[in-house]
């Protein structure tokens, strides 16, 4: 089964209403359009296929990280995949990047780019992912967000995601670990 790469093309955002009940805004290239109800909430892509997969930024939430990720995701989908930690080695199991966290920031995306493909999932269809990192320091962000756009250019996937700084991953040498749940359309 051949897949298809789609596009985002919108940003929900949740609010309420002075009743109380719940009202999605999306914003389609600067027009604002009220969606009423749940089954409308879908994650829509330029071609008008829908993955089912909600994506909500409450405003109640800050918006400075929601160009990286987004703060929630709703899915209905009956098929998952579950990608383990993807760490800095090729296909031989050598490590790539000694001591360089760009390297082997380049080599974990791309390694999990490898896990999506096998699993014939788009990166958009990524609903979450954890990002371990050794000796967290706040100029480390950058360099891995960076090293994840290098990877995936304009598909990088805006997932409900956790930044996680740890003491060591399973060997001494890693430095960076992704896992990832996937949903598919």
């Amino acid at each position: 089964m051949k897949q298809k790469l789609y596009i985002i093309s919108i940003t929900l955002v949740l609010t309420s209403n002075k009743k109380g009940s719940n009202e999605t805004i999306i914003d389609e290239g600067g027009g604002w359009k009220h969606l009423s109800t749940f089954q409308e909430k879908i994650y829509k892509y330029g071609n008008g296929a829908c993955l089912p997969m909600e994506i909500v930024n409450p405003k109640t939430l800050t918006d400075k990280v929601t160009s990286v990720i987004s703060h929630v995701v709703v899915t209905t989908a009956s098929k998952l995949a579950f990608i383990s930690g993807q760490v800095s080695v090729d296909e031989t199991g050598a490590l790539v990047g000694s001591g360089d966290y760009y390297a082997q920031a380049i080599q974990v995306f791309t390694n999990l780019k490898y896990a999506l493909e096998a699993a014939q999932a788009d990166p958009l269809y990524i609903a979450k992912m954890n990002i371990f990192v050794v000796n967290h320091s706040p100029e480390l962000i950058s360099i891995i967000f960076d090293a994840g756009f290098y990877v995936f250019g304009p598909h990088w996937p805006k997932t409900a995601s956790t930044y996680i700084g740890v003491q060591a991953l399973a060997d001494p040498e890693w430095l960076i670990e992704i896992d990832a749940i996937v949903i598919f359309p």
